[in-house]
């Protein structure tokens, strides 16, 4: 079925939204899958918090244009699928790098982050990234290091002492 010209523009409209607040977006082919599979794959999107869209290639360089992911539009090429990371840059990373271990038709052609263009290679680094929560779980950690380093040495002071003190008693007594 043919879409309409109101139908391509809601569709342009819709992704150039999401581009607009998307942190980072990962393009890939899909070629070879499956309906099945690829249902599988927008319901782990949804859980995961990733918008996921499969778009025509004109179509997805007309949603993208004045976005961070202009940049992409020289691979859009192919049956392709746009995967927007909605919550933290790297969960759509997480989620094509999970899927493509099971499903080798899906080939990623491109990424982008804050309108830097990365190859298909930078992939698995991109999924590396933490979550909100875990860096600020990490962060949490580092502001607390110096204050429980300070803690721990204040404390040593009095301890030491009582260990030299206790060490001349013992010395004056194996002398009495």
């Amino acid at each position: 079925m043919a879409l309409t010209l109101v139908d391509k523009k809601k569709i342009v409209s819709e992704v150039a939204t999401v581009a607009a607040e998307a942190h980072s977006a990962v393009a890939a082919e899909y070629r070879g899958l499956t309906v099945d599979e690829m249902t599988e794959m927008r319901v782990k999107a949804r859980e995961s918090g990733v918008y996921l869209r499969v778009v025509k290639n004109n179509l997805a360089k007309l949603a993208v244009v004045d976005t961070d992911f202009e940049c992409m539009t020289e691979s859009f090429s192919g049956p392709l699928v746009l995967a927007f990371s909605q919550e933290d840059p790297g969960s759509a990373a997480r989620l094509i790098e999970a899927f493509a271990k099971d499903h080798d038709k899906l080939v990623v052609k491109s990424l982008a982050v804050g309108g830097e263009l990365y190859p298909a290679s930078e992939l698995k680094r991109l999924s590396k990234l933490p979550t909100r929560d875990e860096a600020l779980a990490i962060l949490a950690g580092t502001l607390r290091a110096p204050l429980d380093k300070l803690a721990r040495t204040i404390n040593e002071v009095p301890g030491k002492l009582v260990r030299t003190v206790a060490a001349v008693r013992d010395q004056k007594e194996t002398a009495a």
